[in-house]
């Protein structure tokens, strides 16, 4: 592939990352001069493996409502498409702070005891849930948090 892709993550080699990894995917300065990360968090292999979408979403909900209790600099926490990762958006958090935000999110996981807004009222498949699931998943990345930072072998 020579042809520079305009999506920052079509012009990643997903053959040669190892996951579980974190990494900055983009940054964009506002014309304020706040500046937005987005950030790549990775659960899984690429084309090896992925995450059901019952635990892809209780992910997502966990995840957008636990991390706010410890910043309000998160934008968005929003699943892939192909069911390996997130991105998270973030207003200027730098990622030694994010992987210390999302430890202590992801520690907030492991004892949360619903997922949150899983219902008809608040969600639009409020039934296709998996706390059980969604803790499992955040239990191995949270295991695997020395290596967050090497992307590659």
């Amino acid at each position: 592939m020579s042809e520079r892709m305009n999506v920052e993550s079509f012009n990643l080699d997903h053959t040669k990352v190892v996951a579980p990894f974190v990494r900055v995917a983009d940054r964009k300065r506002l014309p304020g001069g706040d500046e937005l990360v987005k950030y790549d968090v990775r659960f899984c292999q690429p084309n090896r493996e992925h995450l059901e979408m019952d635990t892809v979403h209780s992910i997502e909900h966990l995840t957008a409502e636990l991390m706010r209790n410890h910043t309000d600099r998160l934008i968005d926490f929003s699943p892939m498409g192909c069911q390996t990762g997130f991105y998270a958006l973030m207003l200027g958090v730098e990622p030694q702070e994010f992987t210390q935000l999302l430890a202590l999110t992801f520690e907030d996981i492991q004892r949360a005891q619903e997922v949150p807004a899983a219902n008809e009222r608040q969600c639009g498949w409020g039934t296709h849930h998996s706390l059980q699931g969604a803790q499992q998943a955040a239990a191995r990345f949270l295991s695997a948090r020395a290596s967050w930072n090497q992307i590659y072998a």
